[in-house]
């Protein structure tokens, strides 16, 4: 038996190639859109693939199911009760599918897991068919290291996320929690992912292990169960809705074959009166040093293409700003959350300096500074763009919490006419949230540099 993992660490997400050695036929578990690596790895094991898995419609990213039929003829398949409106084979729970010899080789048995989803299923890979239990079970957002997948997303067809969470106390109660200590866990998320609260950074357990450190998998009924797995979820990343949408739909194969067209910055800078986006993706302090009027920052040093996608609106086509290598990156980790608007790239920031007209600088403060302003402007208003749980661990003085996962569906909450002051842990997504302010209009924004990482730096040392 072969088994690999993909990890995508800017997205904490998993993907998995099971075949089997013998026959050479192979299986691939929500893979992302960018198929190579997978094309690779079959062709120098000189694996066939034959299916493409789905462990669930996604919120969070869009698989590349399309690329991967287009490229291999692989058929796709995913849980009896996914709604979704592309040709799919519908997997039962219970079915098998065999890879190799029906006693000896290698074997997936498709096990019924709603809970995060109403669709999800979970695989289960035994190395021999006839073996008593499997060798590994690949949990899609079911079951993660730490954690289990949050109940209140979207696809729940008008259940209650306490609904949903019942759901998924039985599916791993009655269906994984009865398997052996040694059966290895492969999820579809690690830590960072917004489809759990609480996930490891470790990307591979065993079920003994999790039993022992999971406290979703703690010893309780099913009502507290309830309560534990639902309490503190933040409202979800403003963007899972369209990606829903999408993934339900099916989509057209990525071609990166053909590169966007290259715009000057005039160019650029007009095409953001019609709406247009112009996503720089250099880093903050790049941004900061000067930019293209109108421009929003989200950097590709970070989570890009998840912040990229709160702050987009649907449909809105994309100019990318930064260098050749960057525009390219940027593209392809778009594409990955189904951003396929691309229109073009501005690809020499060069002549900013002689172009005045055209830049504009960011207004960023240190925390000595914050601290001054947040005395003196009785009007300013203070926003935190981190997360509800960083939020509640500490915050400058008065700020709102607006997460920038959702904070394009918040703007209302922000008064256009009075000063801004913008801060997150370190930086990266102050900017983004800063520049996002500036380019609807609000005129008086400043950042803190260095997020409340220095604000608490400055505090204790004054």
């Amino acid at each position: 038996m072969l088994l690999e993992q993909f990890y995508l660490a800017c997205l904490s997400q998993a993907s998995y190639l099971v075949a089997d050695s013998g026959s050479r036929r192979a299986v691939v578990v929500d893979p992302r859109r960018d198929v190579e690596e997978y094309l690779q790895f079959a062709a120098a094991h000189e694996l066939t693939i034959e299916l493409v898995l789905l462990t669930h419609v996604h919120a969070d990213f869009v698989p590349g199911f399309s690329e991967l039929a287009a490229r291999t003829g692989a058929t796709v398949a995913i849980g009896a009760d996914a709604p979704v409106d592309f040709p799919v084979r519908r997997l039962a729970d219970g079915e098998w599918l065999r890879l190799g010899e029906p006693a000896s080789g290698t074997a997936i048995q498709v096990i019924a897991t709603p809970g995060h989803t109403p669709e999800s299923v979970t695989y289960a890979v035994f190395e021999n068919a006839a073996d008593v239990a499997p060798s590994a079970i690949l949990t899609g957002d079911t079951l993660f290291l730490g954690d289990v997948g949050r109940p209140d997303l979207l696809g729940a067809s008008g259940r209650t996320p306490e609904d949903m969470a019942r759901e998924l106390y039985r599916s791993l109660h009655t269906r994984l929690l009865p398997l052996p200590d040694e059966v290895l866990v492969y999820p579809g998320h690690g830590a960072g992912s917004a489809c759990g609260k609480a996930l490891s950074t470790d990307t591979v357990s065993t079920m003994g292990e999790q039993r022992r450190s999971n406290y979703a998998l703690a010893p309780m009924d099913i009502e507290r169960f309830v309560q534990v797995v639902t309490e503190g979820l933040g409202e979800p990343p403003s963007y899972f809705a369209a990606e829903v949408a999408l993934n339900r739909a099916g989509h057209e194969p990525l071609d990166t074959s053909v590169e966007p067209p290259t715009f000057t910055s005039a160019e650029a800078v007009a095409r953001t009166a019609n709406g247009w986006l112009l996503l720089d993706v250099r880093d903050e302090q790049d941004f900061a040093a000067g930019h293209l009027r109108g421009a929003v920052n989200v950097g590709l040093s970070g989570r890009f293409a998840e912040y990229a996608a709160a702050i987009t609106e649907p449909g809105q086509a994309i100019i990318l700003a930064g260098s050749p290598e960057q525009a390219r990156e940027a593209r392809l980790r778009l594409a990955r959350v189904g951003l396929d608007s691309v229109a073009g790239a501005v690809t020499d920031l060069s002549a900013l300096a002689d172009s005045p007209q055209l830049m504009q600088p960011s207004s960023r403060v240190t925390a000595d500074r914050a601290a001054a302003a947040i005395a003196e402007q009785p009007d300013l208003q203070v926003i935190d763009v981190r997360g509800a749980g960083e939020h509640a661990d500490g915050a400058l003085p008065g700020a709102v919490n607006l997460p920038l996962p959702r904070l394009l569906t918040l703007l209302d909450r922000i008064d256009a006419d009075r000063p801004v002051l913008v801060h997150c842990a370190g930086g990266y997504r102050s900017s983004a949230a800063a520049s996002l302010l500036r380019a609807r209009g609000y005129a008086d924004v400043t950042d803190l540099i260095g997020g409340y990482g220095a604000w608490s730096e400055t505090s204790a040392a004054s």
